[in-house]
């Protein structure tokens, strides 16, 4: 019964991707956010961060063979996406 449910949410392929297309937005705006810049984020750089914490992303969601299907598989690639921009900010500090 649980595993219908799942798949009642993932009926079409298009969703997922735009919850991690817009997970890439906000967390590479939060990034550059954090930074101390009285101009404010670069619009430019954070586009371009967030083109790559998508790309990983997507790479992560559509060909790495997860044991996970569904809403697990689509968190722990959210969960990755922070973890990414996690170390990012920890790097460049």
């Amino acid at each position: 019964m649980g595993n219908s449910v799942e798949n009642l949410y993932f009926k079409s392929k298009t969703i997922p991707l735009v919850i991690l297309a817009v997970m890439s937005i906000i967390c590479s705006r939060t990034l550059f956010a954090l930074f101390n810049d009285p101009e404010g984020p670069n619009l430019l750089i954070v586009t371009v961060l967030t083109l790559v914490v998508y790309g990983l992303s997507l790479a992560a969601y559509l060909f790495v063979p997860f044991a996970l299907n569904g809403i697990k598989r689509l968190s722990a690639v959210i969960c990755m996406q922070i973890l990414l921009v996690a170390a990012l900010y920890f790097f460049m500090k």
